[in-house]
């Protein structure tokens, strides 16, 4: 994946405010608390990469990044999530369904829990969607241990697409620089 201005993947090309990283011949996004993120894409014209949301453990319901909270950005970095990402959280405390989330029957992520190996471990737990919207956090999709263990996110989803036509990942938007 060619990796476009100006995005850096090393100290001497690109603005190193819009760090990425090549590990192992992979790109990767660096959250704020040190977990690696796999790009997914990059559209420059847009101002656009989709990262991969961390796994869910097999046969459990914990993202793999659970005792990060999640994802998390760095604030005073010119990235953050876009508001084309449907989130879906799992295994959430009935805590949750005191928040404006979607907790009915026919949230999507009953639709991720049957349909991919991924969400199995997720099955018969209390689970939200919601769509990141400007009012929401920027910079965090959060998971912990009293709340929601675990999470996916899917880009630009309309309400009747197929499982098979979801594009699974977290959309992140970069600031251009001056």
């Amino acid at each position: 994946m060619e990796v476009p201005h100006p995005l850096s993947t090393s100290d001497n090309c690109g603005d190193p405010r819009y760090r990425i990283y090549c590990n192992n011949g992979v790109l990767e996004f660096l959250s704020s608390v040190g977990f690696y993120y796999k790009i997914l894409s990059i559209n420059p014209s847009a101002y656009k990469l989709v990262i991969g949301p961390s796994m869910i453990q097999k046969n459990t319901c914990y993202s793999s990044d659970l005792a990060f909270g999640g994802l998390k950005l760095v604030e005073n970095l010119p990235f953050n999530i876009s508001t084309h990402n449907t989130a879906m959280l799992f295994n959430c405390s009935e805590n949750i369904l005191l928040s404006p989330l979607n907790c009915s029957s026919t949230t999507f992520c009953g639709q991720f829990e049957e349909a991919e190996q991924e969400g199995s471990g997720c099955k018969c737990t209390l689970c939200c969607h919601f769509l990141k919207d400007a009012s929401m956090t920027q910079y965090r999709i959060r998971v912990r241990v009293g709340g929601c263990t675990a999470y996916t996110s899917v880009v630009d989803m309309k309400p009747g697409d197929p499982i098979g036509a979801w594009n699974n990942g977290i959309e992140l938007q970069w600031v251009p620089p001056n």
